[in-house]
């Protein structure tokens, strides 16, 4: 067996270091040939060194002197910017592309993917919030497989191969993030630290904000919608505190399967490399040790961003795109106390009623609601 030739978007990130830790355990069947990320050339460097890879990208190009010397004596490439993370993405000496990155900027780097038929493995939710239907029109044309690597959807993936019939509900489940427990009125005074401090999954700072406001469960949904096929109508959340049922899958004639774990992107990670195949990995999980499993309906008014993504959604075109543009800036503000917690929602909403709406977007258009959104969240949100 010919071993993968894996590009890897993001690799300092959370995703990207446990994608390495999957290499590792199988080193037989996969070899790293680029890996990129955004500012840590530090750790980029040491990776690209174990890994042997043939290049790197830094795509904040102030840190490509620092990143170049500290690969000088090594025969690896070195890059810079934005663009060459797409570049690196579509080379001919990759197989597989883990997109690994955060945020609208996964977007372009799935796309030059796709368009030369690359295997995706897709962490970056962002691509099929903001672009979902380009994107799954593009991967049928050009044949490029995408897998998802989120939790969630590797679980609705693992229930429904195999099956033929058609799906009467997906449902996505939602462990409520760090402040599930705390009242609805203490949510004007939460600091970044408490948001920051998930019960269950370990991830980086972005991500659990967003999956403490629910906009993370949002975006899931409307990814869900574009992976699957189906519409807003057909796919539910529910509150599992214990995070240990990633989601489920109904069937016409009310059957229901569930893909079971521990809280641990590992396994979700080794299934979209691995597919149609699993990893053999030392990962045993006791129900004795785990003998409540809860689930219960989620608090629409405490956490208002599930519907404004369910009504992006039905909307379609670019309103999905601008949600995301103003939550990015505005959670980037909130980790630097630049503004409240409930501001990030309220920048969201106000984005999406003063911004241009256009139906049938393209990906110029789609850069453009983005560049729009996250002016609109800075002058509500009044950052210089």
């Amino acid at each position: 067996m010919e071993k993968q030739r894996i590009a890897l978007l993001g690799s300092t990130g959370s995703i990207g270091v446990q994608t390495l830790d999957i290499v590792r355990e199988n080193s037989d069947r996969f070899e790293v040939t680029t890996l990129t990320a955004h500012h840590n050339w530090q750790q980029l460097a040491q990776q690209a060194i174990e890994f042997n890879v043939d290049s790197v990208v830094i795509a904040d190009p102030k840190h490509y002197n620092d990143l170049s010397a500290a690969l000088a004596s090594y025969p690896i490439k070195v890059y810079a910017g934005d663009d060459a993370v797409a570049q690196v993405a579509s080379d001919d000496n990759v197989d597989v592309v883990v997109n690994a990155l955060v945020g609208y900027a996964g977007l372009l780097p799935t796309v030059a993917a796709v368009k030369r038929s690359k295997k995706i493995a897709l962490a970056n939710k962002e691509t099929l919030v903001v672009g979902g239907e380009v994107v799954m029109k593009l991967a049928e044309q050009y044949r490029a497989p995408i897998l998802p690597i989120d939790s969630e959807h590797s679980a609705i993936f693992q229930c429904l191969t195999g099956e033929c019939s058609p799906v009467r509900r997906l449902i996505i489940t939602c462990s409520g993030g760090s402040l599930r427990d705390l009242p609805i009125e203490a949510l004007k005074d939460v600091t970044p630290e408490q948001a920051l401090k998930h019960p269950q999954w370990t991830m980086g700072a972005k991500i659990t904000i967003d999956s403490s406001t629910l906009v993370n469960k949002g975006f899931e949904v409307i990814e869900a919608a574009w992976l699957f096929g189906l519409n807003a109508d057909k796919i539910s959340v529910i509150q599992h505190p214990q995070s240990i049922v990633h989601s489920m899958v109904e069937f016409e004639d009310g059957a229901i399967k569930a893909q079971l774990g521990t809280p641990d992107m590992r396994m979700p990670i080794s299934y979209a490399l691995l597919y149609p195949f699993r990893a053999q990995r030392d990962e045993h999980f006791s129900f004795a040790q785990n003998p409540t499993l809860t689930f219960e309906e989620v608090n629409r008014v405490k956490y208002p961003a599930l519907d404004i993504a369910y009504d992006c959604l039905r909307k379609g075109g670019t309103a999905a795109c601008t949600m995301n543009g103003a939550n990015e800036v505005a959670v980037a503000a909130f980790l630097n106390h630049k503004c409240g917690y409930l501001d990030i929602v309220r920048s969201i909403e106000y984005a999406l009623n003063k911004a241009q709406f256009i139906s049938k977007p393209t990906l110029d258009d789609f850069a453009a609601a983005d560049a729009q959104s996250r002016a609109l969240a800075r002058d509500f949100l009044k950052l210089e």
